[in-house]
């Protein structure tokens, strides 16, 4: 599995209509739908904004496309199969479509919601998809530097830490190293 570093935007203008197409990393469906929206207010005038998405969940794949007004299967889908054939996963590929008074017909839509998808992952920087775990500690304050050393060595991180007579911290460590992190560090 992949994922896209950064955003990225394209844009193609196929017989009068604007295609703008966008890839942008999230790891949530609320983060997409938060995205969704922000392109929506971008873009008040746009006739159609049609997406896909795929999400890495504990329970596999979470997935939607929607063809955002255009026929049935013309937009959503073919947008899709590009994320799946590339096997990305925690992004949202929009395509923001701009009418431009000539009918495409159903395999020119199709075509065209395709060819921005395609453009758009192409434009992409894609990194391997690494799937992290959490766990919460609770470690003595001479233990933080020991800590934060192991978590440099497998490329782990802390995400929250509150210090009172201890420190109660939350790390999240690539799971493929999750093992390795608990039998290195003396608290894990």
């Amino acid at each position: 599995m992949y994922c896209v570093r950064t955003s990225q935007i394209t844009e193609e203008t196929i017989k009068n209509s604007r295609f703008i197409g966008i890839i942008a990393p999230c790891c949530t469906e609320a983060d997409g739908i938060a995205l969704l929206k922000q392109f929506a207010a971008k873009h008040p005038n746009a006739n159609h904004i049609a997406f896909a998405y795929r999400f890495n969940t504990p329970n596999g794949i979470k997935l939607r496309y929607f063809d955002a007004g255009e026929p049935r299967g013309t937009a959503g889908k073919p947008i899709y199969q590009h994320l799946e054939g590339k096997n990305l996963v925690n992004c949202i590929i929009t395509v923001i479509r701009y009418f431009g008074g000539i009918k495409l017909g159903a395999g020119g839509l199709t075509r065209a919601y395709a060819g921005a998808a395609k453009r758009v992952i192409e434009a992409s920087t894609l990194i391997p998809f690494v799937e992290y775990q959490s766990l919460r500690l609770k470690i003595a304050y001479n233990q933080l530097q020991l800590l934060e050393y192991q978590l440099r060595q497998i490329d782990g991180k802390i995400v929250a830490q509150d210090f009172s007579d201890c420190i109660d911290i939350e790390v999240s460590i690539p799971a493929e190293r999750f093992d390795q992190f608990k039998k290195a560090f003396p608290a894990g």
